[in-house]
């Protein structure tokens, strides 16, 4: 039997669960591999699915291209903030930047993570403080 467009090669226990999780996969190779393409490849996802997908991708989804946007934002604003303020020369600059990237560049990979074990047990979950709401509760 040939494979449709929706079949990520596991019976899905929730409908969505399979999108779900491809798209936790997609945030989390954005920040570890592939950074830039896993985005588009993500966005386009969000574009073509968001009206369409069940409620657990559609959470999912939404929070995955979000939180991308998001963290990107935080990344490069507050780097450039501490550029600016520090200067190239100073070490001490240097030190902050590198300390502040590792710790949120690391918590946004933690959440992911926790974000793709929600999704591949077919569970809604919002990040901390940056996530979007949740749509519908759970059920």
């Amino acid at each position: 039997m040939p494979l449709s467009d929706d079949d990520f090669g596991f019976e899905e226990e929730k409908a969505g669960q399979n999108l779900a999780v491809l798209a936790e996969a997609l945030y989390l190779i954005n920040l570890l591999l592939l950074p830039g393409l896993a985005f588009l490849i993500l966005v386009g996802l969000w574009l073509k699915y968001r009206d369409s997908a069940p409620p657990l991708a559609r959470q999912h989804l939404r929070q995955t291209t979000f939180v991308s946007l998001v963290g990107g934002l935080l990344i490069v604003t507050f780097s450039g903030l501490i550029l600016g303020f520090g200067g190239l020369a100073w070490e001490w600059t240097w030190v902050a930047l590198i300390l502040y990237f590792t710790c949120i560049h690391s918590t946004l990979v933690l959440f992911g993570m926790y974000a793709l074990i929600k999704a591949m047990n077919g569970q809604q979950w919002r990040f901390p403080l940056i996530g979007p709401a949740l749509d519908t509760p759970e059920t």
